[in-house]
C-alpha cells in the first residue's frame, strides 16, 4: 500500500505529512511535462477546421520558431490552446494558469488574452465586437498579443502547411516546463 498522510483535515497535519506531501508532489512534478504532451495529443479533432487543433498548434509553434522567437515564446505559441477541452468558454486562461508558474509575465499575459485578441478576425462574424481587445490597448502587452494572434494564431489553420512534429518541440517543453523553473506563486 502506498504511503498517505494521518490526517482527514489539513489542520490536524503533522510536519511528517507534510514532507511526505512534498516529496510525492516532487515526483508528481517530474512527470508533468509528459501530461501536458498528453493533452496536446489528445488535440487531435478538427472541431470544425479544416485541421486538427494538434495541427494548428504545431502549425503555429512552426512559424514562431522559424520566426526567430525564444524558446520559451515558441512553448507558449505550442501550448496557448491546451485549455480547448477542459475549459472552451475560457481556454486562454486555462492555458495561462498553466503555463503561469514557468514563463514571463509577458509570455503569461499574451496567453491568457490571446482569445480575445483572435476575436479581431471573427468576432463580427457572431455578433461580437471584434475591437474587444482595445480595453487594453494601453497594456505593455497589448502589442506583443496583436503580433502573436496575427503572426502564429489566426493564420495557422492551413493544411498544406510544413509544420514540424510534435516530437521536434518536446526537448523544448520539457526545458519550459521544468520543475527547477518554477516561480513562486506568491
Amino acid at each position: 500500500m502506498s504511503e498517505v498522510v494521518s490526517f482527514t483535515r489539513m489542520e490536524d497535519g503533522t510536519a511528517e505529512d507534510y514532507e511526505l506531501l512534498g516529496r510525492l508532489e516532487a515526483e508528481e512534478m517530474k512527470s508533468f511535462p509528459d501530461r501536458v504532451l498528453g493533452w496536446l495529443r489528445t488535440m487531435e479533432d478538427s472541431a470544425g477546421y479544416r485541421i486538427s487543433r494538434l495541427d494548428h498548434s504545431l502549425q503555429a509553434a512552426t512559424r514562431a520558431l522559424r520566426a526567430g522567437e525564444d524558446e520559451e515564446t515558441v512553448v507558449c505559441v505550442l501550448l496557448h490552446d491546451i485549455g480547448d477541452h477542459l475549459a472552451p468558454a475560457n481556454h486562454s486562461e486555462v492555458a495561462a494558469a498553466v503555463l503561469r508558474p514557468y514563463v514571463s509575465e509577458k509570455n503569461y499575459w499574451i496567453v491568457k488574452h490571446h482569445g480575445v485578441f483572435q476575436g479581431f478576425y471573427y468576432f463580427h462574424h457572431v455578433g461580437l465586437d471584434p475591437l474587444a481587445r482595445d480595453r487594453w490597448k494601453d497594456h505593455p502587452h497589448y502589442q506583443a498579443t496583436v503580433d502573436f494572434c496575427e503572426n502564429y494564431d489566426q493564420n495557422s489553420f492551413d493544411p498544406d502547411y510544413d509544420s514540424l512534429p510534435l516530437e521536434h518541440f518536446e526537448p523544448m517543453v520539457r526545458r519550459i516546463l521544468d520543475d527547477g523553473r518554477r516561480r513562486s506563486w506568491a
